[in-house]
């Protein structure tokens, strides 16, 4: 049951687990502002502690407004049992796919808990909490610093950066750099994609536009490349728009590959037929991309 507390007894050690949305919070402010905080933050009591688990923009927000008491509903006795409740309830909260990572990964590092055990008390599969701890371990302490700030769109990481990582040739470096150049820029998920494949995949005069901040010179160049250029025949651009497709979906494919959701018997019986032939075709098509690549950069 939810009860006044005073604002100031909050514990945040995991308002960094949260990502943060500046839209979303300017939102909640107004809202706040005309009806006060309607929904109880939620954390768990220990002692004289109320350690916050959720409500954290709620909180930033009701200090914003010198709002001094707000409602708090515990959630369990200790810190393993709030974050457990927490996650049950991971729609209703609204906890993204990095939020729920980033406190498995607490539950066995912090809290002592195995895989097992984590998938058992949340009712999940082992899968499910291995691809999550995996997750995690993939982002850089940069990476990780700009998406929860909410710096650098989180689709934009799984579904653009995810992919480049797994790519050979391309260190978490790269990545680092691309990210602190492009953070906190206010760009597009469409515009952060095109600087990316601009970055890992262009010339060096492209990749150095971005390092030093002329993110708007870079994405400029791009638009001027002509959509019909002059002396191009309708088979070459029938062919870079096959490219254009390739591209797109190799990444999808790619993302979306190391899912835990990906355990039905149809789906794997079908999916196995389909990698089967495109992996027998897999070094004709790479040895053919590689040829016209390389004559294509001969012009």
């Amino acid at each position: 049951m939810a009860r006044d507390v005073e604002i100031s007894t909050f514990d945040l050690r995991y308002e960094g687990h949260r990502m943060r949305n500046r839209g979303q919070e300017a939102k909640l402010l107004a809202s706040i502002q005309e009806r006060g905080v309607e929904k109880p933050l939620e954390g768990v009591e220990i002692g004289e502690k109320r350690i916050l688990l959720d409500g954290f923009k709620r909180y930033r927000c009701a200090r914003n407004l010198s709002i001094g008491h707000v409602p708090f509903s515990s959630l369990g006795v200790d810190e393993a049992a709030g974050i457990v409740a927490l996650m049950r309830a991971s729609c209703d909260r609204g906890l993204s796919i990095l939020e729920q990572a980033r406190f498995v990964t607490d539950l066995t590092e912090v809290h002592g808990m195995g895989i097992a055990e984590v998938a058992d008390t949340l009712s999940r599969s082992r899968s499910w909490v291995a691809m999550r701890l995996g997750l995690l371990g993939e982002m850089s302490a940069t990476v990780r610093e700009q998406v929860f700030a909410g710096a650098f769109p989180v689709y934009s990481y799984m579904y653009t950066l995810r992919p480049f990582l797994r790519t050979k040739g391309i260190g978490r470096e790269e990545v680092d750099l691309f990210v602190s150049a492009v953070s906190g820029r206010k760009l597009s998920v469409r515009e952060i994609g095109q600087l990316a494949h601009g970055f890992f995949r262009g010339p060096e005069w492209f990749r150095k536009e971005v390092e030093t901040g002329h993110l708007g010179l870079a994405l400029d160049r791009m638009r001027r490349v002509p959509a019909d250029t002059d002396g191009m025949n309708d088979y070459e651009r029938g062919l870079l728009k096959d490219l254009e497709i390739l591209s797109k979906y190799l990444l999808r494919v790619m993302g979306k590959s190391g899912d835990g959701r990906l355990t039905t018997p149809a789906f794997r019986a079908q999916a196995n037929l389909f990698l089967a032939g495109i992996l027998s075709r897999f070094g004709a098509v790479r040895k053919a991309i590689e040829e016209l690549h390389d004559r294509t950069g001969e012009a």
